[in-house]
């Protein structure tokens, strides 16, 4: 009964994210594919500079987007971003210069900076009920690590019939079922947002939100740790099976494909896990894994060893990104939701752009045992970071005091708005400049327009 897939709205949004993954799987290989049609023994540097400017636009997009979705019709926004990537996905088998890919990849990986976030944020919505939204997470989850795995083996097999371009018109029409699919639902009405700032103010108001609040702050340093393990299974992976130990193409897919079952494993038997512990512990627990994972890499490990690492990488990782929806979820107003899920996906896509090219250049100049040692200290680092910025005690509700002030933004009267009326400001929520007096109370504290800071404790 407490399966999200029974939510009839859930559902067909479960299954526009699956669609669209499954399509931007194939993109991926695709893309290679077309850097080396294009750039023959340069393609590494093509593919690498493609996806420098996919982080770029992830960081800079989304705390753009998500400080602007609250003013913005969720549904009409989500569907115009899936066309528009399918249009740009579509562009990509037409591709004559190497320059063109780097426009494409931008503009669709800018939609996608938009679009994930939003989506997310829009999940605990349509999903109120705890157990359900937890059992969301790990479906999420699910369908990421499907991605990664089973991505090359529909590729290999269209590829016997199609060519590569192919695949391109694939995902676009993924894109453009994903975008039918959130078409065919009625979202929850939006709750009124109270920002009424200016431009800066609501771009910026994520990132500021999300750092002003400590259990944020410690799923940032926890997002470093995922980001310095990932990175060596993903940038050292074919450099460890094929050069250090001499194994196949096929040795280098099963290595992937132990990091993606150790991440699906935990994803499985987390939600029961979750319903009886807080996120503090599980999730530092992650970082714990991670660092354990990467400092067994030290002694030099055999195929079968790699494989446990990867298999470990994989749980620590699935143990940290899990519940970090529910954190997210907990840290912010209804309204303020796609600023804050914007902000953690901007800035976990900070950390992926320090490690990628850290553990490709240590691995290449100092070896592959000096890239264990060094990721493995930043994720002991930043675990340790995690445990004392993230304090012990972390209640919802936190007593503080408001000074009295006055000011003008939309409202509706609630425990902050209690003043008389005129009769000329019109129906709640309604926009005028009302005064606030000096108050002491206590109710879950999340950052917003009339908790700027986090209240000392």
């Amino acid at each position: 009964m407490n399966s999200p897939l029974l939510n009839q709205t859930y559902r067909r949004l479960f299954t526009a994210q699956v669609v669209a993954l499954a399509g931007t799987g194939l993109s991926t290989i695709a893309l290679a594919l077309l850097a080396y049609d294009l750039a023959g023994g340069e393609a590494g540097m093509v593919l690498g500079t493609a996806l420098a400017l996919k982080m770029v636009a992830y960081v800079g997009i989304a705390p753009i987007v998500g400080g602007l979705a609250h003013r913005l019709p969720r549904r009409s926004m989500l569907i115009t971003l899936d066309v528009a990537r399918a249009g740009f996905v579509a562009c990509l088998p037409f591709v004559t210069e190497v320059w063109q890919i780097y426009v494409l990849i931008f503009a669709l990986n800018a939609c996608s900076a938009g679009f994930t976030p939003t989506f997310q944020a829009t999940i605990p919505d349509i999903l109120p009920d705890e157990r359900q939204y937890i059992r969301a997470l790990s479906l999420s989850r699910l369908a990421y690590d499907l991605e990664n795995l089973l991505s090359p083996a529909l590729a290999a097999a269209a590829l016997v019939l199609l060519t590569f371009d192919a695949l391109f018109v694939v995902n676009a029409v993924a894109f453009l079922i994903s975008a039918v699919l959130v078409y065919s639902v009625r979202f929850p009405s939006q709750k009124p947002h109270e920002r009424e700032e200016g431009l800066w103010h609501n771009t910026s108001f994520g990132i500021r939100a999300y750092l002003n609040t400590p259990r944020l702050r410690g799923l940032l340093a926890l997002s470093f740790a995922v980001a310095s393990a990932g990175s060596m299974v993903i940038i050292n992976t074919v450099v460890y099976v094929r050069d250090t130990l001499g194994g196949t193409n096929s040795d280098t897919a099963v290595a992937f494909a132990a990091a993606g079952a150790g991440s699906m494993v935990v994803a499985l038997l987390l939600p029961r896990l979750l319903e009886r512990m807080a996120d503090r512990p599980i999730m530092l627990g992650g970082g714990a894994v991670l660092t354990m994972g990467l400092l067994i890499g030290l002694t030099g490990p055999d195929f079968t060893i790699i494989l446990v690492i990867w298999f470990i990488l994989g749980v620590g990782s699935s143990l940290v990104q899990t519940p970090a929806g529910r954190l997210l979820k907990r840290s912010a107003q209804e309204s303020d939701r796609p600023a804050i899920y914007a902000a953690q996906f901007a800035l976990a896509h900070v950390c992926w752009l320090v490690t990628y090219p850290l553990a490709g250049w240590i691995g290449a100049m100092f070896g592959l045992t000096t890239s264990f040692a060094v990721l493995g200290l930043l994720t002991l680092t930043a675990t340790v970071t995690a445990f004392f910025i993230w304090p012990v005690n972390d209640p919802l509700e936190l007593e503080h005091r408001h000074e009295s002030l006055k000011h003008k933004h939309l409202h509706t009267h609630d425990k902050h708005h209690h003043h008389e009326h005129e009769g000329w400001e019109g129906p709640e929520p309604h926009h005028h400049r009302h005064r606030h007096e000096a108050l002491k109370h206590k109710h879950d504290f999340v950052i917003d327009l009339h908790h700027p800071v986090q209240p000392s404790r």
